[in-house]
């Protein structure tokens, strides 16, 4: 005995409808003995008529997730004319969402993918920021769609899961007189590079803050301000040889930060 069969029909990859047609096989005693053939990307009613003459010779069920109501009415028509089981799978819950909600749907395929896109997109900047946060990595200054440059606390972790939010790829690399910075910021697009600039005095707050935190005292070289001078001077130079934009984050939240440099990158691609 042939397996049963399921045409799988979709305005999009079939994914969903495919789905549901598993969940409900699940129910059955048949030990997965079920065929599926999917039929994506219909376009044209062409298509739709092949498919119900193909399931009708075979005795097939049909599944689908139609947006387009002139597709989902032909199917469910020509299927019931030729007396083959055809199940809408994602039309009655659209509508009862049209009726309930008093809105249009979009009538637009694959668009739950494109969400799964987006979100994914996310993850993989968050990802990223986390890869080469504080400079572990100068390769990922040339993959970056946004680079910060500043010294220690000046919120350059914070700033770059913020942005990863918005699905921008962001490294992070500190500035310490002692360590020369990676050669990849002198060859980079200057563009995407943003320096982070802060005041003497705010750095040092936040630094004794930081080190009472740890539960140190604040004479640490880290709080000094004299050793905090240097870092900015030093700061100062590298991103004037860099010749990028320099954002003052001294009474800044990291929201108001952010905000900023999304404006940047708006009128840097409005050029």
């Amino acid at each position: 005995m042939e397996k049963p069969l399921v045409y799988i029909v979709s305005d999009s990859v079939g994914e969903t409808a495919e789905l549901v047609v598993k969940a409900a096989l699940s129910q059955f005693d048949n030990n997965g003995e079920l065929e599926l053939h999917r039929v994506p990307y219909v376009e044209d009613l062409e298509i739709l008529r092949e498919t119900v003459y193909q399931a009708k010779e075979k005795g097939a069920i049909i599944g689908f997730t139609l947006v387009e109501p002139t597709f989902r009415n032909y199917l469910l028509k020509e299927s019931s004319k030729h007396g083959i089981e055809c199940i809408d799978i994602m039309g009655p819950m659209v509508d009862a969402m049209e009726r309930v909600f008093k809105q249009v749907p979009r009538l637009e395929p694959g668009l739950v993918h494109k969400l799964d896109e987006d979100y994914f997109k996310r993850v993989e900047a968050i990802e990223f920021a986390v890869r080469y946060d504080d400079g572990r990595d100068p390769r990922g200054i040339n993959k970056a769609d946004i680079v910060l440059i500043g010294v220690s606390r000046t919120s350059k972790t914070p700033l770059s899961q913020y942005l990863a939010h918005k699905r921008l790829k962001v490294a992070n690399v500190p500035i310490v007189p002692e360590v020369d910075p990676p050669e990849e910021l002198f060859y980079v697009n200057p563009e995407k590079c943003i320096g982070l600039k802060i005041s003497p005095e705010k750095l040092n707050d936040i630094r004794k803050e930081r080190l009472k935190a740890l539960g140190l005292g604040d004479q640490a070289s880290y709080a000094n301000m004299n050793r905090i001078q240097q870092e900015l001077k030093h700061f100062e130079t590298v991103v004037d040889r860099i010749g990028c934009h320099v954002i003052d984050v001294s009474n800044k939240a990291v929201e108001e930060t952010a905000n900023v440099i999304l404006s940047i990158r708006n009128n840097l691609s409005a050029k």
